[in-house]
């Protein structure tokens, strides 16, 4: 993994993942090391964001690290015209490592083309965002105490929501079962239920929420994103699709957790958050030791 671009979940092997994980362990226990003292990490974030920004500068300040970068791509020099080459070229002389979230799919890919130093994936369009999945491998490790052999229920955007893709993919390596559940026009995109056919691993497809989580493991929630809807009309038809309520959650198996990767808008009820069985304020916090793992290891500073 050392100075390994992160840009899609496929970059890294089902042992890196537990590499990482095992590493987050350690950074649980004692997450103030000074492994980044004299480095300079730059975050650049042309989208918005607030836990994965946050977590991040956090993972890095707790490390010893100086961070540098933008939140708002308006203040940056690209409200002046710079390309996205130009910009990486210019602040890879500033840092050690970059990273990046950006509306474009495959910008990350190109960033990590253009630069010398690693590039991490923060989240690219509606593509990938491998970082947001490895935290969820550390959450759901750490609530069912294995990863092999989970039932993973999906509900949502599933056709933008860049998490699930990834998540997919990284859970396949550990014989997942899968059940989708999306309104037609949200659906899984075929290119993965396509790659879950080429492994031999089961899934299933509902336009059902209730009903249909008795067997779950976990629950991964999803919003609908109004910010990847071209039709404002579309996203009105569909934003409310699917609401969880903690009389749902009657009769599901002890040990299910329900996820989610933030941010909500209604579909998981507040009435769920004292519920023990909610998790998503819980992944929020591993996020900062996973991304403590995937920082030092990337920079050769844990082994």
């Amino acid at each position: 993994m050392q100075n390994k671009s992160l840009v899609s979940i496929t970059d890294f092997t089902k042992n890196d993942y537990l590499k990482i994980l095992d590493t987050a362990v350690g950074f649980e226990r004692n997450s103030y090391q000074n492994l980044l003292n004299g480095k300079v990490i730059a975050t650049l974030f042309f989208e918005p964001s607030t836990r994965t920004r946050l977590s991040f500068e956090s993972a890095i300040n707790r490390l010893g690290g100086r961070v540098i970068g933008f939140s708002d791509a308006g203040t940056s020099s690209i409200s002046k015209g710079e390309t996205l080459y130009d910009t990486i070229r210019v602040v890879s002389n500033y840092a050690e490592l970059i990273v990046i979230r950006h509306p474009l799919e495959g910008s990350a890919r190109y960033a990590s083309e253009v630069t010398a130093v690693p590039v991490i994936n923060a989240g690219d369009g509606a593509n990938q965002h491998p970082t947001q999945t490895l935290l969820d491998l550390y959450s759901i490790r750490k609530t069912q105490g294995k990863l092999t052999g989970l039932n993973i229920i999906m509900v949502g955007d599933l056709k933008y929501g860049r998490t699930v893709h990834s998540l997919l993919m990284a859970l396949s390596e550990f014989n997942a079962s899968f059940y989708f559940i999306s309104p037609d026009e949200l659906k899984m995109p075929d290119e993965y239920k396509l790659y879950l056919n080429r492994l031999g691993l089961k899934y299933h497809e509902s336009r059902e929420l209730n009903g249909n989580i008795k067997d779950a493991d976990i629950i991964y929630m999803t919003r609908v994103q109004k910010e990847r809807f071209s039709d404002p009309i579309e996203y009105e038809k569909t934003k409310n699709s699917y609401v969880l309520k903690e009389e749902m959650l009657s009769g599901t198996k002890e040990n299910l957790r329900v996820m989610h990767p933030l941010p909500r808008v209604n579909e998981i009820h507040t009435d769920i958050d004292s519920n023990p069985k909610a998790y998503y304020f819980q992944q929020t916090e591993n996020g900062v030791y996973v991304r403590q793992a995937i920082i030092s290891l990337i920079l050769g500073l844990k082994s």
